[in-house]
């Protein structure tokens, strides 16, 4: 059965899933790389450890990707008819990705497969539609914070892996506003890494 899945998202000790001012060039804002520099040290680039082990589970059994707009683009993008994304011609996602936004824009087909789809349906019908899409695999619920925050309220969130980086960043947007006791709905496990962040997996215990 298909189910929905977080995996990679980091945070600081403070709680916040990206930084302030976010821009083109520094897509999370002030925090820069600082929530990210755990993934770039795995076997991506040479070091094959716990770290590693987590972050590779982020693509098998992925059959579509749901985003917010500030994952899609800084601030203005929709208002660019020529932005296509941060990643360049071939995104890593190689799925249908639906970007929740109030901005229609016709789907943009890249290479690899990736097909931006833009929609402003709420978190249970962008589900729905990127389940179907997602032909029996499961749907990767991809952030930032602001939409994550609204998937788990609503209950739509069957698997979770966050990174707590040892870092804090005192500005931007927090992940755990308005979500009190969530985590009596999950068994939660944590693993720490020799590289100082620790590794939080949420797996649904109630229906």
């Amino acid at each position: 059965m298909s189910i929905t899945r977080v995996h990679n998202f980091s945070v600081s000790l403070d709680g916040f899933g990206t930084g302030e001012g976010l821009t083109r060039e520094a897509p999370f804002g002030h925090a820069g790389e600082r929530l990210h520099d755990w993934m770039f040290a795995t076997g991506w680039d040479g070091a094959f450890d716990v770290d590693h082990a987590f972050a590779r589970l982020h693509d098998p059994g992925i059959g579509a990707e749901i985003m917010g707009s500030r994952k899609y683009g800084p601030p203005g993008w929709e208002d660019d008819p020529d932005w296509r994304g941060y990643w360049g011609p071939n995104p890593p996602f190689h799925t249908p990705v639906y970007v929740l936004t109030r901005h229609a824009r016709p789907p943009i087909e890249m290479e690899g497969g990736t097909v931006f789809h833009f929609t402003d349906a709420p978190p249970a019908e962008a589900l729905a539609t990127a389940r179907a899409a997602a032909d029996g695999r499961d749907v990767r619920i991809g952030g930032g914070p602001t939409m994550l925050r609204d998937y788990l309220a609503a209950g739509l969130i069957d698997h979770m892996h966050l990174v707590v980086v040892p870092i804090l960043l005192g500005r931007g947007v927090r992940l755990w506003d308005g979500l009190e006791g969530i985590e009596a709905d999950y068994r939660v496990e944590a693993t720490g890494s020799p590289s100082g962040v620790t590794h939080l997996t949420f797996t649904r215990t109630t229906a």
